[in-house]
């Protein structure tokens, strides 16, 4: 049986060239996205917000889904999990280029599956983990200097600084507090590049849904906030309202414990990924065509299932730099219906509770919207 790779191509602009293009105008350069020039810039990264929630709740979203155009939606990383998006983001590369390749990834030095959002200590050095210069490094070098505005308890931790360094950190807890920390960037520095970052939508996701009140209720905030501080922009600031990925909402009953059927279980040594893209680390000796293949004749029709170097030579990861790729896990299981894959075997099973996933192929995980702004706008 041949592997269940997507037949869709990437779309030629993706979510590494948004930060990309907007450092590019600060410098009167040619970019991916064509940005005019600017003398300063804000990327809004809206964690959670796929362009197929915010099109089905436009009415909740009038000022966003009123500047995104067919041509605003572009295609985000793959895996569709914010560690990756964000570096993506941040350093303009692709996740195998910069090595945060999935939510929770093999350390093979240590022999153990590491989350890259929460999980960095002293065996996971985030400039050797992480080696590509950021963006606010490249800015740094040019004399412009970036910011980066979030919540305090994100400041100094193992993953700001893989995917951060460069930028000053600003640290604000509220959605409105933060656009209001980016507006005194912009009313003190001549020059600013401004990665602002807002949580809320990907959290009320998880833990509701994307189509629950609570999800809705942080949209609408979201879109008030940009509109307020779009209708701030003077004519030499430019804006970008993006997202690292979209959500689905899973109910429980589609949860698969893929466990219960030894043949998906045979030879795994870890087990990473998301619910919704596992990536399974073989022990040594076994061979990943077999262990695929298994799983193909049980879930080749809810899954695209690839052996790493199926996904590799596919191109869904990128160029991949030597010391990621065993990072990769041997098999990857990427949901296409609308189901979540967990290991009952697993002590902790508080991720069970969450509704909204992310992490596979689908146009609804995989479609972000680049919306721009101000000096930015088409």
């Amino acid at each position: 049986m041949p592997p269940m790779l997507p037949v869709r191509p990437f779309s030629a602009v993706r979510l590494a060239d948004v930060l990309t293009s907007s450092l590019a105008s600060l410098e009167a350069q040619p970019n991916p996205l064509g940005l005019k020039p600017a003398a300063k810039a804000v990327v809004v990264l809206a964690d959670g917000l796929g362009v197929s929630s915010l099109r089905a709740r436009a009415g909740h979203a009038r000022f966003l889904s009123g500047h995104l155009t067919k041509a605003d939606a572009v295609d985000g990383v793959f895996p569709a999990t914010t560690a990756a998006g964000i570096a993506s983001l941040t350093t303009g590369t692709a996740p195998g280029t910069h090595g945060l390749v999935g939510y929770k990834v093999l350390d093979a030095a240590n022999d153990r599956v590491v989350n890259q959002l929460t999980g960095w200590d002293e065996q996971m050095e985030p400039l050797t983990w992480q080696n590509q210069p950021t963006l606010f490094e490249t800015a740094a070098a040019a004399g412009i200097p970036s910011f980066a505005v979030g919540p305090k308890r994100f400041a100094g931790s193992g993953f700001t600084t893989a995917v951060l360094r460069g930028a000053t950190y600003l640290p604000a807890e509220t959605m409105g507090a933060r656009f209001a920390a980016a507006r005194e960037v912009f009313d003190t520095e001549p020059r600013a590049l401004i990665y602002l970052y807002v949580p809320e939508l990907d959290i009320n996701a998880h833990a509701h849904g994307w189509e629950s009140g609570r999800w809705l209720a942080q949209l609408e905030g979201l879109d008030a906030e940009a509109a307020r501080f779009a209708g701030s922009l003077r004519q030499d600031e430019g804006m970008i309202l993006t997202a690292d990925h979209g959500v689905v909402d899973v109910p429980a009953a589609k949860q698969v414990l893929f466990d219960t059927v030894p043949d998906l279980v045979a030879g795994v040594r870890h087990i990473g990924g998301d619910p919704r893209c596992l990536q399974l680390y073989t022990e040594p000796g076994v061979n990943a065509d077999a262990l695929a293949e298994a799983w193909r004749a049980v879930e080749g029709e809810r899954a695209w299932i690839f052996t790493r170097a199926e996904a590799v030579s596919a191109g869904l990861f990128g160029a991949v730099r030597s010391e990621a790729l065993d990072r990769i896990g041997d098999v990857i299981v990427a949901a296409r219906k609308l189901v979540a894959y967990y290991d009952s075997r697993e002590p902790n099973q508080s991720a069970r509770s969450m509704v909204g996933q992310h992490g596979s192929l689908t146009d609804e995980e995989l479609r972000v919207p680049v919306i721009r702004l101000g000096a930015y706008r088409r």
